[in-house]
């Protein structure tokens, strides 16, 4: 594997959360991928990548543009980098440089071993391109790429119903959370709302798609420690799911402002879901992309399921997206 360019930042500066589709930024490191892929570098982005520690938004698809030739690259994906430190004592480790000669190469999503801000590391967002036609051998080397300006273009389309899919998950945590607080006995870590947290504490897993977003819970022992009961929970359950899609609705017909506040333009700063909902403000810390206006939805609904021995709750939420 290369040797990383000298110019690879700390962490790459990344525009999503302001909701930008598109940059002109300098390419800082390419490395072959296998199966004609090459993972690309910019100092700054608006891609999202897939997190690697929470793999709940995949990554943006778009292109990449090399203005100076006119190529146009197609981005695949987009993952998460990192670039760690030399091991300790050794000739490289004095420089302090993550990806100095010596300190492993660039290691992407699942083969990163620390989370996301990890000191000593550099926190990449790799764009991982193929050729255009899907011909191999128009793929430019590596070494050719670096210092390259390169245009970078979202798939403004895929975003928007990611986007979607993502406000609408956090919507349906909260509405969720006040249908279920009569099943508490005991005092429970609150939302925003002040309701028992359900969602944050059943969490398993939390996947955004294009059309919808799909949360599993588990209700195993300790939730039911903590207070939660589930005597009765099935056949409930349509009643619970008629509340949230109620609340839901309430929600769209207010055409809440929702925004995303960021501590800077860095990758692993720590970014904040704010919508002004009319019951207040709602808070949650979240690294994806997002409507503006709940108005931009024309409907969302949830579809909830209990597996059938009652330990793992399934809700499937989709969003309309207006014309």
């Amino acid at each position: 594997m290369p040797t990383p360019s000298p110019a690879v930042p700390a962490t790459t500066r990344v525009g999503f959360p302001s909701g930008a589709t598109s940059d002109t930024s300098t390419i800082v490191a390419a490395h072959p991928l296998g199966e004609g892929r090459l993972g690309v570098v910019t100092a700054a982005t608006p891609f999202h990548p897939l997190d690697h520690t929470w793999p709940d938004q995949p990554g943006d698809t778009g292109t990449l543009t090399l203005p100076a030739d006119g190529r146009e690259l197609p981005v695949v994906d987009c993952l998460t980098g990192a670039l760690g430190p030399a091991p300790a004592g050794t000739a490289a480790d004095a420089s302090g440089v993550p990806g100095a000669p010596g300190a492993p190469g660039l290691l992407i999503g699942p083969d990163i071993p620390v989370r996301r801000g990890e000191e000593g590391w550099a926190w990449l967002v790799v764009h991982v391109v193929t050729a255009p036609a899907g011909d191999p051998a128009a793929l430019p080397e590596p070494s050719a790429l670096l210092g390259a300006e390169a245009l970078l273009r979202v798939d403004t389309a895929r975003r928007a119903a990611l986007s979607a899919a993502h406000t609408g998950c956090h919507l349906l945590a909260l509405a969720l959370n006040e249908a279920l607080v009569p099943r508490w006995r005991k005092e429970a870590r609150a939302d925003a709302f002040g309701h028992p947290d359900f969602d944050g504490l059943a969490m398993d897993t939390s996947r955004m798609g294009v059309e919808a977003s799909t949360d599993v819970y588990r209700i195993g022992k300790s939730l039911r420690k903590k207070g939660f009961t589930a005597d009765g929970l099935a056949e409930e359950l349509p009643k619970i799911q008629d509340a949230v899609n109620e609340r839901l609705a309430g929600w769209l017909a207010a055409d809440a402002p929702v925004r995303v506040e960021t501590d800077g333009p860095e990758l692993t700063a720590r970014r904040r879901w704010v919508c002004e909902l009319p019951e207040g403000t709602a808070s949650l810390f979240c690294g994806g992309t997002h409507l503006t206006r709940l108005g931009e939805l024309a409907a969302l609904t949830t579809e909830l399921q209990l597996g059938a021995d009652g330990t793992e709750l399934t809700a499937v939420t989709t969003p309309v997206l207006r014309g």
